[in-house]
């Protein structure tokens, strides 16, 4: 679990989210359309990271995962390595 958790993709996604939040309370200017897409990129980020946490561990346990993802083809590998430990 800890592999999730602590992965750099979604560390970095939250450390994200927190910078924003900061920039909106120390803040006194209006919210602007750079400020929504500041949060719209923030939201695919976590989106992508929790897709490649969720996508890895499919993998592991032998499942099939999409095709456009990082581990895709790798199941098979990442299965044997798990059931080894």
């Amino acid at each position: 679990m800890r592999n999730y958790v602590f992965g750099t993709g979604l560390f970095s996604a939250l450390i994200g989210g927190v910078t924003l939040l900061r920039g909106l309370r120390d803040n006194d200017e209006p919210f602007t359309w750079r400020t929504a897409l500041a949060w719209a990129s923030w939201g695919i980020t976590l989106a992508l990271a929790i897709g490649a946490i969720v996508d890895t561990f499919r993998a592991k346990r032998g499942r099939a995962t999409a095709g456009d993802s990082a581990v895709s083809g790798d199941e098979a590998k990442l299965l044997k390595k798990r059931l080894s430990r």
